[in-house]
């Protein structure tokens, strides 16, 4: 059965579709901006340098100490993705790319180069905030095509256990999470946001990855964490935290997750105009809910989308129903 909110999305689309509308523009940077750093698993020094790119590229790293070697930033290219997010083209890998995708998308950059010139992105302070400081001041401009999104029509769910995650139609892309740890500083937190209006910068950019004590030796014989410390991670003991620098939001754990999510699914290529829903997820449930609904094709379309619009008595980014061909 069709919910009324999703009714009343349908028929604005329908009535887009009988007229000319103003399509919201594809984006891409002011300037070329650059970084370095450690990465976090490696603890190889990087270089990342942002470059503007023509519409419809999307994503696209190249590695240049590999000549130039590119990687696009899809969900072909995932490799593997246990405590970071690993793509890998023609065995050329490139990992950790999460946090800076995250930035792009949560700021509405559609097309940018990123000439990396080693194999792992730098953490930074473990949060996409540097990254999304770049962005701004780069600037971002608008290109000549329209953009596109990804319309969802079905929800679409994937489960492992009591963890979950999934999508579902809606006319601006959301996302509520929730996580359950059994410690004294997180226990269960929720949190949801809509995508828009700086809400990236302002809610989610600053929040850090966390780790805890009692994994660290593990992770460190698995040849991971190499290059982590207090500078670009929280750290958590049984009963607190390393950190002297305490939390920055006081539910900055779920917000990282948040964080994590937004950047994982912009190897969609495109924004969702949908919503999120995650429990417990993490790296693998998000690769494992876009392999599920791309694999889904009556669950989505792709859209152009328009300036904002009424809809059901809200203010929303609604595509129009002319498919991006």
């Amino acid at each position: 059965m069709i919910l009324a909110r999703e009714l009343s999305v349908i028929t604005a689309y329908r009535q887009l579709a009988r007229g000319p509308t103003k399509l919201i523009k594809q984006t891409t940077l002011g300037s070329h901006v650059e970084t370095n750093g450690i990465g976090l698993h490696t603890a190889v020094p990087v270089n990342v340098r942002l470059t503007p790119a023509p519409p419809d590229i999307g994503y696209v790293f190249r590695r240049t100490d590999l000549g130039g070697f590119e990687i696009p930033a899809t969900v072909e290219s995932v490799a593997h993705c246990g405590y970071a997010t690993t793509l890998m083209r023609t065995g050329v890998m490139l990992s950790t790319v999460e946090h800076l995708l995250s930035a792009l998308r949560g700021l509405g950059v559609d097309n940018v180069y990123i000439d990396v010139d080693n194999l792992e992105i730098p953490i930074l302070d473990g949060s996409a905030e540097v990254f999304a400081e770049m962005i701004e001041s780069a600037g971002i401009v608008s290109q000549p095509l329209a953009r596109r999104a990804l319309l969802v029509r079905e929800k679409v769910s994937f489960e492992q256990g009591n963890r979950r995650i999934s999508v579902e139609p809606g006319d601006h892309y959301q996302i509520d999470c929730l996580i359950d740890f059994p410690h004294p500083m997180i226990g269960v937190q929720q949190f949801s946001i809509d995508l828009n209006n700086g809400a990236f910068s302002r809610e989610i950019a600053a929040a850090r990855t966390f780790g805890f004590t009692d994994e660290i030796e593990a992770l460190r014989r698995a040849n991971l964490i190499r290059g982590g410390s207090l500078d670009n991670a929280i750290v958590l003991t049984p009963d607190g935290m390393l950190n002297k620098t305490g939390l920055r939001f006081r539910d900055e754990f779920v917000r990282h997750k948040i964080l994590d999510i937004i950047g994982d699914l912009a190897l969609l290529g495109m924004p969702i105009l949908g919503k999120v829903v995650a429990e417990r997820s993490g790296h693998i449930m998000h690769a494992g809910l876009m392999s599920k609904l791309l694999r889904v094709r009556s669950a989505w379309d792709i859209v152009n989308v328009p300036q904002q619009v009424e809809v059901a008595g809200l203010k929303s980014q609604v595509p129009s129903l002319l498919s991006a061909t």
